[in-house]
């Protein structure tokens, strides 16, 4: 459904620490002394590590619950997962990324029990072997070796209400019977995610306002499985399928438009209404193929990783938009405007990737490897516009009718090259470094552009990127790293389909194929302190960012035709350069015998965005002002916000069968691209109760119903934009999990997936 995309980065630290009854001799008792004091959270060369099996808290937990409740880990929605100043996180299994579709990877880790987690990895800057982008960090999640053959697995029923009911049901299981293991799931569920905006915009001449609802049904079905085969003692063949469909059938816009005009002295001169009712139909379908052959060549645990993989992404997006005259109250009058849209996008990449990770004695490691992305995307959109005329007394008089096609093709090929070098060169000192060699070829066509020079775009660029780590731990409680990486951020493809998508007549957003790839470069240094507390400081410079920029104005077109309304259009383009620059204190402690458990962090964040945009880089047109000038829309400025986010655990019995959980965050107002975005914050509480296999879980969120968007700019030329969001994040939620069958059986080896980091690019 047609919204705008807001990225919001919230710092957060949670931490559970183990505690083991004992109630025998004081021997006993210093075992115990003992396993309370091994470390549940510690820093390593290159990342973090919450070591879950030593906390209780895995017990009866999704592995989503239990990423939610990891140092550094946040989610202020329930669904995406984000790490200290970082844009994004990408899923690692066994140190493998996952091969799902976000939505899937969604269902998997809300549905696959923590029981099975041996520790999870947080790394903040990942070396040159990950294949990530821009500022994005990586979960590792680390499952237990397990042995025996045999079948588990869980169902998972959950239900919420905010605006509308939103209804989920999961089942899984993981069989193993000697060298041959299965792993599958199937998840399906149905919901309406619904918004209410309010948007503002103008200048002393004209004002426009629009106010109303979306509202968005979704029914999703989806799944995946895994096939493992141990050829020998040392190598392993795998194949994987995992697939997602998605139907949005009946989406609703619903906007009530106010259009004043006024004189150069501010007199109201004439006020217009009008109605914009869009309809959308859309489905998508998502099925990825890989197979995998792994090899371990020695007893240090040297390997080789191969993967080919077959990606195909369909998106079909069917759009009936009206513009109906309206009086007052709102009541409809006559349609002037129809405008049908048709916008398909198939999406189809071949992938392959080669790792060989070579350890010697004396803890040293060489990794080496390759990749090769080519990818293929098809937009065939249709656009058809039907303005209507009327006569004084209300009868039609004709049908203007203009249709713009527009068949855009899309073809980018992708070579990469890595080495890292690690060494521990003390017990107090290791270090990390490597660097990646990344090739880029791309092509865009199409065949409705009236500037010849236009119909076929041509990008090549050829990128290193290096990296580096240090580690130094001055004791056992003291350690200090320090982290350098440089990445690219390429658009996705949604991003790069020239389409437009309106909102209201004249406010709507607009992709862009001229875009080109942004660049990251990413320092951190951190000090933790008895695997307790820690200081995190973090810089981020972004150059050619890529985001929406409010472009507004009567627009000019190339020919100098002047448009007679103020329009506003969102274009996605790159747009200067940004420095994100934050320092976080966290602490991550146990009290009253592990009752509570406290996850608490505070920190500053400081934004310097430099930017300024005066032509739609789609169509040339430039902008004038109220006063007749031309103008241009510049964001120059700074801010410095603070965060606070905690995430507390209590245990209420003493045979650890009811938990209680309350979590906060609070984000001040930061500039960002769009403009200045208000404090945001909220309060959420669950209740769970654990009885043998069933797991029964009520949670309320967003109790004080403060996480609402708003975002006000103002421009010296005397434009103004605003925006007020709400999406609706105040719910109440209740789940049953039933875990079944044996618990010890091994679970299916995790693949990684060589077409992954082009899957995050679709949509």
């Amino acid at each position: 459904m047609k919204k705008l995309t807001i990225s919001l980065a919230v710092c957060s630290a949670i931490l559970a620490f183990g505690q083991q009854e004992n109630k025998d001799s004081l021997k006993v008792q210093n075992i115990q002394e003992v396993l309370m004091t091994k470390k549940v959270f510690k820093k390593e060369s290159d990342r973090f590590v919450y070591e879950v099996a030593n906390a209780p808290v895995a017990k009866g937990n999704t592995t989503f619950d239990i990423l939610k409740q990891t140092p550094l880990i946040s989610s202020t929605d329930d669904t995406n997962l984000k790490i200290a100043g970082k844009n994004n996180a990408i899923i690692y299994i066994n140190g493998r990324k996952s091969n799902m579709d976000a939505a899937s990877l969604v269902q998997f880790l809300k549905n696959t029990p923590a029981e099975n987690i041996q520790k999870i990895e947080v790394i903040t800057m990942p070396g040159s072997e990950f294949q990530v982008e821009a500022s994005d960090g990586i979960i590792n999640i680390i499952l237990k070796k397990k042995s025996t053959d045999g079948l588990n697995g869980n169902m998972r029923l959950s239900s919420s209400v905010n605006k509308y009911s939103n209804n989920s049901a999961s089942f899984t299981g993981n069989y193993r019977k000697d060298k041959l293991g299965i792993s599958a799931n199937l998840s399906g569920g149905a919901n309406i995610q619904a918004q209410y905006y309010e948007m503002r915009n103008g200048n002393r001449l004209v004002t426009n306002e629009s106010t109303g609802y979306i509202d968005d049904p979704n029914q999703n079905l989806g799944g995946y499985m895994n096939i493992d085969y141990q050829l020998n003692d040392n190598s392993n063949i795998a194949l994987s399928w995992n697939s997602w469909a998605n139907k949005s059938y009946h989406a609703n816009i619903n906007f009530f438009n106010t259009l004043r005009t006024y004189d150069q002295q501010g007199n109201l001169l004439d006020t217009n209404f009008s109605n914009s009712r869009n309809q959308e139909n859309a489905r998508s379908y998502n099925n990825n193929f890989n197979l995998n052959y792994e090899l371990k060549t020695d007893s240090l645990g040297s390997k080789l990783n191969l993967n080919a993989a077959y990606l195909n992404y369909k998106r079909f997006q069917m759009t009936d938009n009206n513009t109906i005259a309206a009086f007052a109250d709102g009541t409809d009058g006559l349609l002037t405007r129809y405008v049908y849209q048709d916008l398909p996008q198939i999406i189809n990449n071949f992938s392959g990737t080669a790792d060989y990770t070579q350890k010697f004695k004396e803890d040293f490691t060489v990794s080496v490897g390759a990749n090769f992305n080519s990818t293929e995307t098809d937009n065939d959109t249709q656009n058809t516009t039907y303005d209507y005329l009327y006569d004084n007394s209300g009868q039609l008089t004709g049908t203007e009718v203009t249709a713009t096609p527009n068949h855009f093709v899309y073809n980018e090929n992708i070579y990469g090259f890595y080495l890292t070098l690690e060494k521990k060169l003390s017990d107090k000192f290791s270090g990390k470094v490597g660097a990646r060699y990344e090739i880029t070829s791309s092509t865009g066509t199409s065949d409705n552009q009236q500037d010849p020079s236009l119909r076929r775009i041509e990008r090549n660029y050829n990128n290193i990127l290096p990296y580096i780590s240090l580690n130094y731990a001055l004791n056992d409680h003291h350690n200090l790293s320090y982290s350098f990486s440089s990445r690219m951020r390429r658009p996705s493809f949604w991003e790069l389909n020239p389409v437009k998508n309106l909102l209201t007549e004249y406010n709507y957003t607009q992709n862009n194929p001229f875009v080109k790839a942004s660049e990251t470069y990413n320092q951190e240094l951190t000090y933790m302190y008895k695997n307790s507390y820690f200081v995190i400081l973090n810089h981020s410079l972004f150059k050619d960012v890529l985001t929406q920029v409010p472009l507004q104005g009567f627009p000019v077109s190339p020919d100098g035709t002047v448009g007679t309304v103020n329009q506003l259009r969102y274009i996605r383009t790159n747009f200067g350069t940004k420095q994100e620059m934050s320092a976080a204190l966290g602490i991550n402690k146990a009290f009253f015998k592990q009752a509570l458990s406290l996850n608490f962090n505070i920190g500053v964040q400081h934004n310097i965005n430099k930017g300024s945009l005066a032509v739609d880089p789609t169509t040339g047109d430039r902008f004038l002002s109220a006063d007749g000038q031309f103008v241009a829309y510049v964001n120059d400025t700074k801010s410095t916000s603070l965060f606070i986010q905690t995430n507390n655990s209590v245990r209420l019995d003493s045979k650890k069968t009811w938990f209680l959980g309350v979590s906060y965050f609070y984000v001040d107002q930061q500039q960002i691209e769009l403009g200045l975005l208000k404090d945001l914050m909220s309060l959420d509480f669950n209740i769970k109760k654990i009885w043998n296999d069933w797991t029964f879980t009520l949670s309320v969120n967003d109790v004080l119903r403060t996480n609402i968007i708003e975002i006000t700019d103002v421009q010296d030329n005397g434009n103004y934009n605003a925006i007020r969001n709400d999406m609706y994040r105040q719910s109440v939620g209740a789940s049953i999990v039933y875990n079944f069958g044996n618990k010890k059986v091994k679970k299916v080896r995790d693949i990684n997936d060589a077409s992954s980091d082009v899957k995050s690019r679709t949509r």
